[in-house]
């Protein structure tokens, strides 16, 4: 079993940060891409940022400049650093994982719970 837990969501006034964790446990072999989506009410879920364990990493175009991705792999955690928030950040982030378990099988995408940011004053 695999299993995705974020941590770091919570109310903040416009222009302030917030810094997102993601670990995965469970029967993982290797991870390639983790990444962060976002969902806000009414509209579909759209990609954040996304990190390959090797290779450069992908911003959406909202938020260059004010979010950073990070990873440890020794860890299996993922971190979105989110600065310079605005209310359009509002939104419910996932972490995502493609992975491959001990037990073989191809490559799979694990999503976390979600984690609600509010951006508001």
């Amino acid at each position: 079993q695999v299993q995705l837990v974020e941590s770091g969501g919570g109310l903040v006034q416009p222009g302030g940060s917030l810094r997102l964790s993601c670990a995965a446990s469970g029967s993982i072999f290797s991870i390639n891409i983790m990444g962060w989506y976002r969902q806000a009410p009414g509209k579909q879920r759209e990609l954040v940022a996304a990190m390959p364990s090797g290779g450069s990493t992908t911003y959406a175009d909202s938020v260059k400049g004010r979010f950073t991705i990070s990873r440890d792999n020794a860890k299996n955690t993922v971190y979105l650093q989110m600065n310079s928030l605005k209310p359009e950040d509002t939104a419910v982030y996932y972490c995502n994982a493609d992975l491959i378990q001990r037990n073989g099988g191809p490559q799979f995408r694990y999503w976390g719970q979600g984690t609600q940011v509010t951006v508001s004053s």
